[in-house]
């Protein structure tokens, strides 16, 4: 292994990953968390929802995908012909699971025992795919029912319909399971289209993190590739349609059994898409800093809100920012999302006019560092986030040192650009009205 290793160190966090890159392209990291009884494994594919057209290259042909192949394909991994993969890890003392997002798949285990089995378990079954006419059929009946009860989610209907309401060509706009029409359309002949192009070696990775030998895990997970006859593969291509920058439609209202009103607000990110990789972290720590400048809960304007009724705890924002689409989203329950959505867009205006103080910058920035290092003990949150930016061409362990770096005078810059008016939407749940 040593030919294809690097290290990977970070002084502030004092922490030292090892990289082997593993033939015919598999990157795979190891954390050694001396004297962790715990230990969880991740291998991912950057492979998401959004991933709807592609090509791979030399050739010039473009696959077009239902929505929620995925998905559909994360699901029926889990079942080969020996049946259901979840009773092996239980069997072994394993706790898996797996999940899909815009933009990558991920099946992951954690365990305090038993952990070369579980690994050789989670790397044999995620590439070993059984797909049958009967097995598909079956699993579209399961996923129908998902994306049915889905349906009557307040919160994740109130998240959809605003950015159906932001976007109006990029398929981040649509459901990650896809609907009832997309899923009926997957079929095994398509599964195994998808699944030979992006879970290729060289386009996934792996991240195993606990008290374990790098090289003892190397050796392993070479072992099990060198036996599959993977051969190389040209560029995966994705093509996205033209976004236009104005947002698609304002407001958009769905009545639901709930008891409060649901508010999300949420801005377009013109520039996400034509900004380097590079910059994209960059981008992210700042939105994070100034959405927390302007709605966290130690600042005037959260306990204000907090104080007259108009959120709860559960009131939040976040920032999300990727190759080719970002958004600002924030929002919560409320009883009065008219008068919320009024206070909140005069915040933003006041920010923009008056700017940011010395002491808020300062304070806030130490805040978003110093959480990001507690999170550091969690062994999920370092495995799943580390990918997720490595499939972006970041590297994690430079966030501290981005965050010490970033100017007073950027966040109010990128406040004007991200949290423009003029690319707003509106996404209301509110009471269903008695007949």
């Amino acid at each position: 292994m040593r030919e294809n290793f690097r290290l990977i160190e970070n002084r502030e966090l004092h922490e030292t990953l090892y990289h082997y890159r593993v033939y015919p392209g598999l990157d795979l990291y190891v954390l050694p968390r001396q004297g962790y009884q715990k230990k969880y494994a991740v291998f991912s594919t950057c492979f998401g929802s959004v991933d709807n057209r592609f090509r791979v290259e030399p050739d010039p042909e473009i696959t077009e995908l239902p929505d929620g192949v995925a998905h559909f394909l994360e699901h029926k991994l889990f079942e080969d012909e020996r049946g259901n993969v979840f009773d092996r890890f239980a069997a072994l003392g394993a706790s898996p699971n797996a999940f899909t997002s815009f933009t990558q798949t991920s099946y992951l285990f954690s365990c305090t025992a038993n952990f070369e089995q579980n690994l050789e378990h989670l790397l044999n079954f995620v590439q070993e795919p059984y797909f049958t006419e009967k097995t598909v059929q079956k699993e579209q009946g399961i996923i129908g029912q998902e994306i049915k009860m889905y349906e009557d989610h307040p919160h994740w209907r109130g998240f959809f319909n605003l950015l159906a309401g932001l976007y109006q060509e990029h398929p981040v706009r649509n459901d990650i399971a896809g609907s009832l029409e997309s899923i009926s359309r997957i079929t095994p002949e398509l599964l195994y289209r998808c699944y030979n192009t992006f879970y290729h070696p060289s386009n996934m990775a792996v991240f195993v993190v606990g008290d374990l030998d790098p090289e003892q895990v190397g050796r392993q997970v070479e072992d099990n590739l060198s036996g599959r006859n993977y051969g190389a593969m040209g560029k995966i291509v994705r093509v996205f349609p033209d976004e236009p920058d104005q947002v698609k439609r304002q407001k958009t209202v769905q009545e639901l059994v709930v008891s409060e009103p649901i508010m999300f607000l949420g801005f377009k990110d013109n520039r996400a898409a034509d900004l380097e990789k590079k910059y994209l972290m960059r981008r992210e720590l700042l939105m994070e800093l100034l959405l927390d400048i302007l709605f966290g809960s130690s600042e005037q304007l959260y306990n204000d809100l907090y104080r007259d009724n108009l959120i709860d705890e559960n009131f939040g924002s976040e920032y999300t920012a990727e190759t080719n689409y970002g958004y600002a989203m924030i929002g919560g329950e409320t009883r009065d999302p008219d008068q919320l959505y009024t206070r909140i867009i005069d915040a933003v205006e006041a920010l923009k006019k008056e700017g940011i103080t010395d002491e808020q910058f300062e304070r806030h920035r130490r805040k978003l560092l110093g959480g990001y290092i507690r999170r550091f003990n969690s062994l999920e949150f370092i495995a799943n986030n580390y990918l997720a930016y490595r499939f972006r061409d970041n590297e994690m362990f430079d966030l501290p040192s981005i965050l010490q770096d970033i100017k007073k005078e950027e966040a109010v810059a990128v406040a004007e650009e991200n949290l423009d008016l003029s690319y707003h939407a509106l996404s209301l749940v509110m009471p269903q009205q008695e007949e």
